[in-house]
């Protein structure tokens, strides 16, 4: 944490966050500071959108086989723009360096190299939407222990059995999903 600042860091929501929206979300946070902070989901995909067809709607002729992943849910904000999270192989000039590896780009650019044969990036996640915190919001929701924070790893980030993706977070950690509470204490 650079600063007091969360970038790079995943973010998991804890039992009764009281949102349905990010119930069991985790959130890869790329961007914070004192205005803002910026993070997409990494475990809501949509159920009947995968990258192949968005690149079709886009306009976009691969020149490989792309694999049906599933496009993402980011998060509740902007939910027609899209985001994707990638390996910093790539990289443009619209590119956000996030941290550990991976950045964040939301141009056409990456969609377009996506879809080329020369490898590059050679990890990617598409998602539509983020989610956003004004300033100081996500860390008073740190201190009512709305969310946790774990550092981020490639294999967790980009592993595409979303299902487990939280519980793995958590094991990061040493926490058992099994005892936690949704009612939140002070010691």
């Amino acid at each position: 944490m650079e600063g007091g600042f969360f970038s790079g860091q995943l973010l998991i929501a804890m039992p009764g966050i009281g949102d349905p929206r990010f119930e069991r979300a985790l959130i890869l946070i790329c961007a914070h500071d004192r205005e803002h902070a910026m993070g997409v989901a990494l475990n809501r995909p949509l159920a009947d959108m995968t990258v192949p067809d968005l690149l079709h709607r886009l306009g976009i002729t691969s020149t490989l086989v792309i694999a049906p992943d599933l496009v993402l849910i980011g998060g509740p904000v902007e939910r027609e723009r899209g985001f994707v999270l990638h390996s910093d192989d790539y990289r443009c000039d619209h590119s956000l360096a996030v941290g550990g590896g991976v950045s964040l780009t939301a141009t056409r650019d990456v969609l377009e190299a996506m879809a080329m044969a020369d490898g590059q990036p050679s990890r990617a996640l598409l998602a539509l939407g983020y989610a956003g915190w004004g300033a100081g919001q996500l860390e008073a929701e740190i201190k009512q222990n709305v969310w946790l924070t774990c550092e981020a790893d490639l294999e967790l980030i980009f592993d595409h059995d979303y299902g487990r993706k939280w519980s793995r977070a958590l094991g990061k950690l040493g926490v058992d999903p099994q005892r936690l509470s949704s009612v939140a204490g002070r010691a």
